[in-house]
């Protein structure tokens, strides 16, 4: 099967059904994506389908053929994603980091769909988990990088 990935084709030798994370860690070699919780729920597996956050743990490759998927290995070549990326830096958001790469696509996909977002828009997009409770510095970031 063929998957656009960053921009390039992909051949891919899987079943159909196999985890799109699978794909991009395990034949790629992609490894920014992480895997979490394996159930869709903690957002460390987050990527970029057509600019919509997708929980790559619990999506089936053959579901994805023919769209444009994204990964945290190519977020700056966006000029969203390379405020985002400054933004995370300078409010210091990381601290364990394993969430930060399905945080910083979720922002970075929030902010390409609403420049502007009000607290509400931030709180509903950004709901990916992050064990070390960084919370008010990620939203501080988003705010930051909606105002650069």
């Amino acid at each position: 099967m063929q998957l656009n990935i960053n921009g390039t084709t992909q051949d891919v030798d899987v079943e159909p059904d196999t985890p799109l994370l699978w794909v991009i860690r395990e034949e790629l070699g992609l490894t920014g994506t992480k895997f979490g919780c394996g159930i869709a729920q903690c957002g460390a597996c987050t990527v970029l389908v057509d600019g919509v956050p997708t929980r790559s743990c619990q999506t089936p490759a053959d579901s994805v053929t023919g769209t444009e998927i994204r990964t945290i290995e190519t977020v700056e070549e966006t000029e969203t994603g390379r405020r985002v990326v400054e933004a995370w830096v300078a409010n210091q958001v990381p601290q364990c980091g394993y969430c930060q790469s399905g945080q910083v696509l979720s922002a970075t996909a929030l902010l390409t769909d609403t420049p502007n977002p009000s607290d509400e828009d931030i709180e509903y997009a950004m709901v990916n988990l992050c064990r070390c409770g960084t919370y008010n510095k990620i939203r501080a970031a988003v705010r930051d990088a909606s105002e650069a």
